[in-house]
């Protein structure tokens, strides 16, 4: 026997029947949504697999061996025939082994001193320096560990080569730039640039498209604006309220984390404002490329989460293949992440942070010139 509400009920999942069927194939048959939600997660599940680990591989090595005995040559060949390192520059000199990690050419320096052998000779521990670079934290503490481990292997093979008793050398560690290797002076920094990315990549993206939905937009291209005015018009409120967050996240990392601010703040600005150019413009031209506001945020997220993985924030790039490291110089968040981490954590020179700084504009140029195409597309 029915009840009276089950035929309220019949028709109620009816209905929400009837709703789920028409958003399937409303969604199948717009060709940008089914372009959007099936071909890049399949890429991006390609690319991430190769991409995200947390495996330390090819850690760029400086050895400045002081004493070119045997037994330094032979703790020196235990580095550079071990996966984890890979054997960059030889300085021969103290100075030109600092410029190599303040330049970002190595993440770490072996220092072998001129004593090592005669002190291993006299049954004594002897010292030997290791120099990693604080800004990567994370990478630096976990390459540690495997230095430990390659000398204490080094110990063992002495010690049953001579029978002897196992006199490990005493190894010092320095990490510059972040001398307690406090993770957060690594992380905040680069995740205030994140976050300043995905708010302005968001307010851009969705700008045009917004117009587009409430039937605003032809309205616009009707009015005397030109297409790159209305890019301008576009990118400075986008640019403005992400500038403004990102410099708020800034202070808020010096304040509240303790973050070092070391270099200069005018360095710091331009590197966010040419970003914003980068970002902002990548925006619009997600946004004159999708039609309404839900395929814009899907679009946003589909460029978003590439760019946050393939910048060095949460892996670092020397790890992935090198067809994915080619991939990342297209990527705007990997270079204010090295401009944003050098002007806190270092004072970094005006050279190195003009070598971030043009790309980003390239790609801010490149992006831009799109959008305008597109828009003067809709126009014509």
């Amino acid at each position: 026997m029915n009840t009276p509400d089950q035929p309220r009920l019949r028709e109620a999942i009816a209905r929400i029947g009837f709703l789920v069927r028409r958003e399937f194939l409303t969604i199948w048959r717009d060709k940008r949504s089914r372009t959007v939600l099936i071909l890049p997660p399949i890429l991006q599940l390609f690319m991430f697999s190769y991409a995200a680990t947390f495996d330390v591989n090819n850690v760029p090595l400086a050895v400045f061996n002081e004493d070119s005995s045997v037994e330094s040559r032979d703790l020196v060949a235990n580095f550079t025939a071990s996966r984890t390192f890979t054997d960059t520059a030889r300085p021969t000199s103290w100075p030109e082994a600092q410029d190599l990690i303040d330049r970002g050419k190595v993440l770490m320096v072996l220092r072998v001193p001129t004593n090592f052998s005669r002190e291993l000779k006299s049954g004594h521990s002897p010292e030997i320096q290791v120099v990693v670079d604080g800004r990567q934290s994370n990478t630096a503490l976990i390459t540690l560990a495997y230095v430990n481990s390659i000398i204490e292997e080094f110990s063992r093979e002495r010690a049953q080569t001579l029978g002897q008793r196992a006199q490990p050398p005493v190894l010092v560690q320095r990490a510059w730039f972040n001398p307690n290797m406090t993770s957060q002076w690594f992380i905040v920094p680069g995740l205030g640039a994140t976050l300043t990315m995905i708010i302005a990549t968001l307010i851009s993206a969705l700008s045009i498209a917004r117009e587009k939905e409430l039937g605003t937009f032809e309205q616009l291209l009707v009015t005397p604006l030109r297409p790159y005015e209305l890019l301008i018009g576009k990118i400075i409120p986008a640019a403005v309220l992400a500038m403004g967050e990102g410099l708020l996240l800034g202070v808020l990392g010096i304040w509240f984390f303790g973050v070092p601010l070391r270099g200069d703040v005018a360095m710091l600005v331009l590197g966010l404002a040419v970003f914003m150019l980068s970002v902002t413009s990548c925006g619009l031209m997600i946004s004159a490329l999708t039609s309404t506001q839900q395929q814009a945020q899907i679009a946003g997220f589909c460029y978003i989460m590439p760019c946050v993985i393939l910048s060095g924030f949460t892996t670092p790039i020397e790890n992935m293949p090198a067809w994915i490291q080619a991939i990342t110089y297209l990527n705007p968040l990997r270079y204010v992440l090295v401009i944003n981490r050098g002007v806190f954590l270092q004072d970094m020179p005006a050279l190195v942070a003009l070598n971030q700084l043009w790309p980003m504009a390239v790609i801010g140029v490149f992006t831009a010139a799109c959008a305008i195409a597109l828009f003067r597309r809709r126009v014509l």
